[in-house]
């Protein structure tokens, strides 16, 4: 079985929305905007690339994606491996990106059954919330931003449902107030 990763840039407060400037929510860009630059905070996402292999995305990253990531040389090894994207309204994927569609959290469910490396989720931020509901995130990585957004997409959704145990695996602090959190979900 393979290992479903969910890697996020998120707010104290739990907002994921917009991190890098998408256009449409009042605090784009937050993370370059509002927080001094570290790139010591960043090695996870380089890592990343190493550790995983595939990338799994819900329609809106994908489509936002898609005309961008190709075109840069530090996701080198994202645009190298499958990519999947879960959508129920998506025709056809993107030409210059290309992925397999997945047309729902029980499509997810039988890749994940499937030999390979582990499947890191980017964005996505419904997509994420479905699969940590389904129960099928086995590993959150988390660079926690010193801000409260108020308002936006969160990472966790606030369905009703019985308590999910995680393991901090791996932990730092950075001089700019981001923190890196690593946890296992405990299944």
């Amino acid at each position: 079985m393979r290992t479903l990763i969910v890697t996020a840039f998120v707010s104290l407060d739990g907002v994921m929305e917009a991190p890098g400037g998408e256009a449409g929510y009042r605090n784009s860009g937050w993370t370059f905007k509002d927080v001094e630059f570290d790139p010591a905070a960043y090695e996870i996402k380089g890592r990343e690339q190493q550790e995983t292999a595939a990338l799994l995305l819900g329609r809106t990253s994908y489509e936002a994606f898609a005309p961008v990531w190709p075109t840069m040389n530090e996701f080198a090894e994202y645009n190298a491996m499958p990519r999947y994207v879960v959508s129920t309204t998506l025709e056809t994927d993107d030409a210059r990106w290309p992925a397999t569609i997945l047309r729902s959290v029980d499509d997810v469910a039988a890749l994940k059954d499937t030999e390979g490396g582990p499947i890191a989720v980017h964005g996505s931020a419904t997509l994420g919330r479905s699969l940590a509901d389904a129960g099928l995130v086995d590993r959150y990585h988390l660079l926690v931003f010193p801000l409260l957004l108020g308002a936006g997409k969160r990472l966790f959704s606030d369905a009703d449902k019985d308590t999910t145990k995680l393991k901090l695996v791996e932990h730092e602090a950075y001089g700019n107030g981001i923190t890196k959190q690593v946890f296992d979900v405990v299944h």
